[in-house]
């Protein structure tokens, strides 16, 4: 399997913090040097591990956003 090159472009916060320390983080990331995109994701201190996650466009961000904002939490 190919080896995934990221960088993270800007953190831009913590959703939630599991009980081993990983923490789901919204962040922009640039995948295999490509254009940043949105990500959600699972990661291990120091961001050396990475779970499972969904990237977003800009367009898709403010979309999903949206939604949120219609719910009625």
């Amino acid at each position: 399997m190919a080896e995934i090159k990221y960088e993270i472009i800007e953190t831009i916060g913590v959703l939630a913090e599991g009980s081993r320390g990983w923490q789901k983080e919204l962040n922009l990331i640039s995948w295999n040097e490509n254009t940043p995109k949105y990500d959600i994701r699972d990661w291990a201190p120091e961001h050396q591990k990475m779970g499972k996650g969904v990237t977003l466009t800009k367009e898709e961000l403010k979309t999903l956003r949206d939604l949120l904002n219609k719910m009625d939490l």
